[in-house]
């Protein structure tokens, strides 16, 4: 770390084995907000601009820095632009180390060596590029300058690359021409390189699954050990003894207060932004929603149109509202997009419900299937009704027990019922002609009779209440999806 403070831990990044970059948006829009989101304030956007675009350059993404990332349905760049492209969002900020996960994850064999070349040039220019990888080919793991090997989360070598099949040739384990050292390391730590299985042939007798795993675990056991006894550990560790002599580690807190480049403000701006233009160019979030909205309108018009101002009208009034009401509420549940994304699991999904059920017969229907799948569904029958009937359409809330009456405050289409009632029905004026001793008499009543046998309060106060109602249950929902994230965070 060229005797860097040890403080610089802080400047350290992390590139995931996923992809972080919005299929929607063009390779150059994600690079900018990934600057907008990282750099400070204090760099003008014409820097910021510039940045980006020798990043560009540097990534070798000029040809399609006007392209779109892609998406499930959209066509967009090539798997290897699209990982320099996340990798290039973490190199917004220029950090002196990177962590790199798994870089060579869903790629070709081709796309993955000019990933890792790109890796290369990086190292060469004077950052420190730490990667994990798994089954490289040998022209990739030319490319490493140091190696370290790892087994049921110990070391088993960690050293110059160049080094390592001296090293294990040394401890009796001596790689075959023509063999890939890659695939020789994993050989000889899964115990089925040629050393390995000479001994075994040796041993005529053939192991059952117990001895087979005692024996790799004594192969894990003698390559930890060997490691240990290695001239090599001797000296990664006097060399991590002199990082860390004369730093005192007693006094340093045991966590630390994360600072950000940007105000919650402009991260918000910025964010806002991003989600709309992807709403905006994601056809299934967009264009479908759109055009299912504008379809039910017309229906809902068409049925409703020319609605009467009499005792018809009122059970006509309420049934459009609280359709209305009770869509928005249930169409803000979209799967349209989780579909898309997880429609590769189908399979696996499908398989891993065949094999449950099968161990589920055998079980739990010996006595009786009806209790178990009344369980598993009471949740619907019980929620789905608090939700329909208290919203304020089906029954008289003033009518409905005291011990019940509570529920309405759960209902969430009953504040926006309750919204729509008073506007539609203050200041309305319905009549109906009744017959008596053969003449006919108009009978009128207003909305505001109306709203009082609903239990309504239809004062301005009244009107409000259900926003600040609605106001507050989002809040609540929004800050039990924050502790949640954060107690995610905490494990993964």
């Amino acid at each position: 770390y060229d005797d860097r403070d040890t403080t610089m831990s802080i400047e350290m990044h992390i590139f995931l084995q996923d992809d972080i970059v919005m299929g929607t948006l063009t390779v150059r829009e994600n690079l900018c907000f990934s600057a907008a989101l990282r750099l400070p304030k204090s760099i003008c956007q014409l820097e910021k601009d510039e940045k980006v675009e020798r990043l560009i350059q540097e990534l070798g993404l000029s040809k399609v820095a006007g392209s779109w990332v892609g998406t499930q349905l959209i066509r967009g760049v090539s798997g290897g632009e699209r990982k320099r492209t996340s990798i290039g969002m973490e190199l917004i900020f220029d950090p002196p180390v990177l962590f790199v996960d798994e870089p060579t994850t869903g790629l070709d064999a081709s796309t993955a060596n000019s990933v890792l070349m790109l890796l290369k040039r990086m190292a060469n220019s004077g950052r420190t590029i730490i990667l994990s990888i798994h089954q490289p080919r040998y022209s990739i793991y030319r490319l490493f300058d140091s190696l370290t090997l790892l087994v049921g989360g110990r070391m088993v070598y960690h050293g110059l690359a160049q080094d390592a099949l001296d090293y294990f040739s040394q401890i009796g384990y001596t790689c075959e021409p023509h063999n890939n050292p890659a695939d020789f390391f994993l050989d000889v730590i899964n115990g089925e390189s040629t050393a390995v299985a000479l001994n075994k042939l040796n041993n005529s007798e053939e192991l059952d699954e117990e001895q087979l795993s005692s024996s790799l675990k004594g192969i894990e056991d003698r390559l930890v050990e060997e490691y240990k006894n290695s001239s090599s550990y001797k000296q990664t560790k006097s060399e991590l003894e002199r990082i860390v002599q004369g730093q005192d580690y007693s006094t340093r807190p045991k966590s630390r207060t994360i600072t950000y480049s940007t105000s919650f403000c402009h991260q918000f701006n910025w964010v806002l932004r991003r989600t709309f233009k992807n709403l905006m160019l994601n056809p299934q979030t967009s264009f479908a929603q759109i055009g299912v909205m504008i379809f039910l309108a017309l229906v809902v018009g068409a049925i409703f149109f020319g609605v009467k101002e009499n005792s018809s009208g009122i059970q006509n009034r309420m049934g459009a509202l609280f359709f209305i009401t009770s869509n928005q509420c249930f169409s803000s549940i979209s799967s349209a997009e989780l579909f898309i994304t997880e429609r590769k699991l189908f399979v696996y999904c499908l398989s891993k419900e065949r094999v449950d059920s099968e161990s589920l017969k055998r079980v739990v229907f010996k006595t009786n299937p009806k209790p178990f799948y009344l369980d598993i569904n009471m949740k619907h029958y019980l929620i789905s009704p608090c939700v329909q009937i208290f919203s304020g359409l089906l029954v008289n809330l003033p009518s409905v027990a005291d011990w019940l009456n509570w529920l309405k405050y759960l209902s969430i289409p009953h504040y926006g019922l309750v919204a729509v009632e008073i506007n539609e029905f203050i200041g309305l004026t319905l009549c109906d002609m009744r017959n008596t001793s053969g003449l006919e008499i108009q009978v009128c009543s207003t909305g505001e009779d109306f709203l009082s046998d609903q239990g309504i309060d239809y004062s301005t106060w009244g009107l409000w209440q259900n926003h600040l109602a609605l106001g507050i249950m989002t809040l609540i929902f929004l800050i039990i999806a924050y502790l949640k994230l954060r107690f995610i965070k905490k494990f993964t």
